[in-house]
């Protein structure tokens, strides 16, 4: 029910700042962020159901769009259609490496105005024919045919899952002089971010979807915080290595509060009459699942037999029927 459609899934992804309070070679000033201290980005990614599948640490200077196809690629639950990032996580060849990947790129565009419209055709062309929204450049075929088995080979390398997206943007953004292929890619990424654009200014529905898929990102972004011992935002680990282990265990434990959202609505959702249901089901679509007013993060922890013992009532059974019986109505 908190999917737009059931045959594509709604992704997105962004960076969350956290000041490191020990010396770290992943770590860089930010005074904007950190002020006279170093730190890095948590850079997490959350599908439309809720769900937090992927995160990485990464230096605070570094472009988060580099590790966007890094996400989706390398986890292997969830597998997206159409992903959404800020201003922060596209560029051209993003957009053209996920096209060719297989996915929908779907980024939020501020002041689109600035952005350019490339064509195959002289501009005088789309003015004959009575277009409004006109091409400002065209794009460089000969640079994309001359180039293409080289891209071809790039993308399969990333599919294969021979080394990351993130790594292979690295080299090719290390040498003094754009490489050829870099410039390829981002002549055909052109093409693609071309189409999205003129797309975006269409269809109010997927500027809808795309700004309400990020603002999930930012509300996981917030859960986090509170997740985090007394809202803490600082790293106390020095090696990236460990940055990541910190940031799967703050993942694990706010997968589980979820989890627990799910079953526990669910379990509710069993036991409701028709109109109960309906005011119900309309209080999560129209909420989030992320919520945890419920949880006392600070409390005390005890794991003994008598405490683990249900004191709700959940039957997995009943609400696995439960669910079965929606998805056949």
């Amino acid at each position: 029910m908190l999917r737009r459609s059931q045959d594509r899934l709604h992704t997105s992804s962004d960076g969350q700042k956290y000041a490191v309070s020990v010396p770290s070679l992943n770590a860089n000033y930010s005074f904007k962020y950190f002020g006279q201290n170093k730190g890095v980005a948590v850079y997490s990614f959350i599908d439309e159901r809720h769900l937090l599948f992927y995160s990485t640490v990464i230096s605070s200077s570094e472009r988060e769009a580099a590790y966007v196809i890094d996400g989706l690629l390398h986890n292997e639950v969830i597998k997206s259609d159409i992903h959404s990032t800020d201003s922060h996580g596209f560029t051209e060849i993003v957009f053209g490496v996920t096209h060719l990947l297989g996915f929908s790129f779907a980024p939020r565009l501020k002041q689109l105005s600035k952005h350019r419209l490339y064509s195959f055709e002289k501009r005088k062309i789309y003015e004959n024919l009575g277009f409004k929204i006109l091409p400002k450049l065209y794009i460089d075929t000969k640079l994309i045919e001359d180039n293409w088995d080289d891209i071809l080979r790039f993308v399969a390398t990333i599919k294969l899952k021979h080394t990351t997206a993130s790594q292979l943007f690295k080299r090719l953004n290390s040498y003094s002089k754009q490489h050829p292929l870099y410039q390829a890619l981002k002549e055909f990424g052109k093409i693609i971010k071309t189409l999205f654009i003129l797309r975006y200014i269409d269809d109010v529905e997927l500027r809808q979807a795309i700004e309400k898929q990020l603002n999930k990102i930012e509300h996981a972004h917030r859960f986090a915080k509170a997740i985090a011992f007394g809202s803490s935002q600082e790293i106390t680990q020095a090696e990236k290595e460990d940055q990541d282990i910190s940031a799967e265990c703050r993942r694990l434990i706010e997968n589980s509060v979820i989890c627990w959202n799910y079953l526990y609505l669910t379990h509710k959702l069993t036991k409701a009459d028709k109109i109960e249901k309906d005011e119900l089901l309309k209080a999560i679509k129209e909420g989030s699942i992320i919520t945890r007013r419920h949880i006392n993060f600070h409390g005390e922890y005890d794991f003994s037999e008598e405490k683990l013992r249900d004191s709700v009532g959940l039957v997995l059974p009943e609400i696995l029927n439960w669910k079965l019986e929606e998805k056949r109505e």
